[in-house]
């Protein structure tokens, strides 16, 4: 199947990070993986710092592309100055990389995978149509979305962490305490991300949040 879309009318909020476009799922590719993040304001992280060695990711090698405005990329320690139109490869899975939009409306696109295999989506992408919930605030269909994928991958720490938001914002915050725990307790690189993630707000001043942001078992209170 063929088809033509602008990213901008794919992008969805991250909560106060940047929008997302989905454009691997929009058009159903299976055979690499591609996404695009646009960054509205400068100063935000189009891409969050991160490797490709935990549970979040492939493996993958990575290939960005600043399709508008500007960035300035750190990849292990190096700055990047990146203008519309730049290419910034990262081959090695383990070097830590991020991108700073430096002008409004930056937006990055991304290609990636693991060489020599055949691509396949993670159960936390796998989880992304559940996010077009959050901008209409139908929490309870996107946490009904994310405990079916969880049936699949009971322990992903995505799947988690993006069910611990919808439960959070939806009202139910002893499952959102328990379920950031649990991501964390999983993959620690989601204390960083829930630190300042804006879906956290409505739990933040519970006493338990601490404990849930640390990874620390019962951290809904239940001791459990």
């Amino acid at each position: 199947m063929s088809g033509t879309a602008k990213i901008t009318d794919l992008a969805i909020p991250l909560g106060s990070g940047p929008r997302w476009a989905m454009v691997r799922a929009h058009f159903g590719i299976g055979a690499f993986g591609v996404n695009a993040y646009v960054a509205d304001e400068p100063g935000v992280a189009v891409i969050g710092e991160h490797d490709e060695l935990g549970n979040l990711s492939g493996r993958h090698e990575e290939l960005y592309f600043v399709s508008a405005g500007h960035a300035t990329f750190t990849v292990e320690g190096d700055e990047i100055d990146a203008p519309a139109g730049t290419f910034v490869f990262v081959r090695d899975p383990a070097a830590k990389r991020g991108a700073i939009a430096t002008e409004a409306g930056t937006t990055i696109v991304i290609a990636g995978g693991k060489p020599g295999e055949a691509f396949t989506p993670s159960a936390w992408e796998r989880s992304a149509p559940a996010l077009n919930y959050f901008a209409t605030q139908d929490y309870d269909k996107a946490i009904e979305e994310f405990e079916r994928l969880r049936a699949e991958a009971p322990d992903d720490p995505g799947l988690l962490y993006n069910l611990a938001c919808a439960e959070s914002l939806g009202g139910r915050t002893a499952d959102a305490l328990a379920h950031l725990s649990r991501a964390v307790e999983l993959d620690p690189d989601f204390r960083r991300l829930a630190e300042k993630d804006s879906d956290f707000d409505p739990i933040r001043s519970e006493p338990e949040f601490a404990s849930a942001v640390a990874g620390e078992p019962g951290a809904d209170g239940s001791g459990a």
